[in-house]
């Protein structure tokens, strides 16, 4: 764990709440509206990726992280504030033991239309099933490569047949929807873009390529950055890509190839930045409200929470108060040291 001199800055002093009705929706200063609570439910995870975490990653003690009636708080606030769409993220979040308890609670929440979640697709084959029956609606996996050599050496310990397994169990299970996560790293597997759309193709699911994120410090960035365009120039030539307006609420571009179902999404924090569109926010599985995945402030509701037990109107007060500081967006910069020291499992997704 970071000493104290590293921990998360938090957003201090917070203007007093105004007298006028509390608001039932979050708006940000830039007239953004946030819909869109990306809740970590764990820091841990079975795979070591070798852009999310160190391999020696040393993880949060249990007393750190939210409890499940934590949670479950800190969302039925946010949606009593407006936010209509939840994504479970990790860390890997079907490591956490009480998972399909929690999502079950949280689907009973008045006002919440949308459950997600994101998962590294290890354990899928034993839980996609119980995931579904617990009201998850789409699922995003993450796969960066179809060799299980290189899967191995970029998950560090990873199972590629596994994970293959997991798909297929997750296609019958009957979501409304998948989708694969693939961030390209240069030499590492750019020659595997085609292979990833041929396979999303034969599985009638969605793919989107990810632009790499400055998060924390990983070696070999900027030889590995390979942009939104290189990759759609390499698709197009065998696969025409139809651009279309369609959106899932997140901040990828989606393109259709004619006679399938099959999209393939772009996420481009760096060559397209998303930041004017963001409906978003995360918060850690420590607590921590990131109101901006390239930014280091943070306002710790894990303390409000073991502060005022079971009141949720001093969640929401400084909730409503954290949202006069959403920035306007990151700061993301290819050949520039990382402006944010967390790794991505610390992040949220």
């Amino acid at each position: 764990m970071p000493d104290a001199a590293t921990q998360t800055p938090i957003l201090a002093p917070f203007p007093a709440p105004t007298p006028a009705p509390p608001p039932s929706r979050l708006v940000d200063p830039h007239g953004r509206e946030i819909t869109y609570l990306r809740l970590s439910v764990t820091d841990r995870c079975d795979f070591r990726c070798v852009y999310c975490m160190d391999p020696d990653q040393r993880f949060a003690q249990r007393d750190q992280t939210l409890t499940s009636a934590e949670l479950l708080a800190v969302t039925r606030v946010f949606v009593g504030l407006g936010v209509r769409k939840v994504r479970l993220t990790g860390g890997e979040p079907l490591v956490r033991p009480d998972l399909i308890e929690l999502l079950h609670a949280l689907r009973a929440l008045p006002g919440l239309e949308e459950l997600v979640l994101t998962t590294n697709g290890s354990q899928l084959a034993a839980r996609a099933h119980d995931l579904r029956a617990a009201g998850v609606r789409r699922i995003n996996i993450s796969l960066d490569s179809l060799r299980p050599e290189r899967f191995r050496a970029l998950t560090r310990n990873g199972n590629l047949g596994q994970v293959l397994t997991g798909i297929d169990t997750a296609l019958a299970a009957g979501f409304e929807r998948i989708k694969l996560n693939t961030l390209i790293l240069g030499e590492r597997n750019g020659d595997e873009i085609l292979d990833l759309v041929r396979f999303a193709l034969a599985k009638g699911i969605n793919l989107s390529f990810i632009e790499e994120m400055p998060l924390g410090e990983i070696d070999r960035r900027a030889t590995d950055f390979y942009s939104s365009e290189r990759i759609r120039a390499l698709i197009s030539p065998h696969f025409p890509l139809v651009p279309t307006t369609e959106t899932t609420g997140g901040p990828a571009r989606y393109y259709r190839i004619p006679g399938s179902p099959t999209r393939i999404g772009f996420i481009s924090p760096h060559s397209h930045n998303f930041c004017a569109d963001c409906n978003r926010v995360r918060v850690t599985a420590e607590g921590q409200l990131l109101l901006c995945l390239g930014q280091e402030d943070a306002l710790d509701l894990r303390a409000l929470l073991r502060r005022h037990p079971g009141a949720d109107e001093p969640l929401r007060a400084a909730i409503i108060a954290a949202m006069r500081m959403k920035p306007a967006g990151h700061r993301f910069e290819i050949g520039v040291p990382a402006v944010v020291g967390r790794r991505m499992n610390l992040t949220g997704g």
